[in-house]
């Protein structure tokens, strides 16, 4: 039987790629699977949550939970790598590659909109807004086509937003700033800009995905 090859691949930075080589040789060695570390993406994320939502009482937090961020991002990747160095890449694979990565999304953006910094219904727009940026970007592999990961808000993206926020809010607070811009906190408009560079991306992939259309062979 032919080895399964994933229908897709999102771009990952070589210098990013490079952390994971050791460890994806490493999980290689001990077999282990990489729906497991798939399912610590979605562990990492709910770290990163409570962080957030306790940011409000531990400043200190919001320093870290950033941190747990890029861990998912870490783990999103690693188990793809390591699916595919154990000839381990299968269809179910890709459907539990992908759905942790959605409920990682709306698990930190809850979490952020419960911190006591900002909005809440801002925080639970961007996670809406998250899970319909991924939704689109499927649709080119739903209709026969390659999945879309362009425009300006992709998952990695999202994370360096929210990433941004977090700190600059820490930074304000540590020097008794504040961290309001208007009536909206800094969390606020992390939030907005996400939402707004997920309706770029949204627009972007469905350019795309109707350009294929029109081009495909009948």
């Amino acid at each position: 039987m032919a080895e399964y090859e994933p229908t897709s691949r999102r771009p990952i930075a070589q210098m990013f790629r490079r952390t994971a080589e050791a460890a994806t040789q490493l999980c290689v060695r001990l077999s282990i699977h990489p729906d497991a570390i798939s399912y610590l993406s979605i562990l990492a994320a709910l770290v990163a949550a409570i962080c957030f939502w306790k940011s409000g009482e531990i400043p200190s937090l919001l320093i870290v939970a950033p941190l747990f961020c890029y861990l998912r991002l870490w783990f999103n990747m690693l188990d793809g790598m390591v699916a595919v160095a154990a000839g381990k890449a299968s269809a179910r694979g890709e459907i539990l590659n992908d759905l942790p990565d959605r409920i990682s999304d709306v698990i930190i953006f809850i979490g952020v909109a419960h911190s006591g910094l900002m909005n809440p219904m801002i925080g639970y727009w961007a996670a809406i807004f998250a899970l319909l940026t991924a939704y689109v970007g499927l649709f080119g592999q739903a209709v026969g086509g390659q999945r879309e990961f362009g425009g300006m808000m992709s998952k990695p993206w999202r994370m360096v937003a929210l990433s941004l926020g977090a700190w600059t809010t820490f930074i304000c607070q540590s020097y008794g700033a504040s961290f309001n811009l208007g009536r909206l906190t800094i969390l606020d408009w992390t939030c907005l800009v996400v939402i707004v560079g997920c309706l770029q991306t949204i627009i972007v992939r469905l350019k795309r995905i109707m350009a294929a259309l029109e081009n495909k062979p009948r």
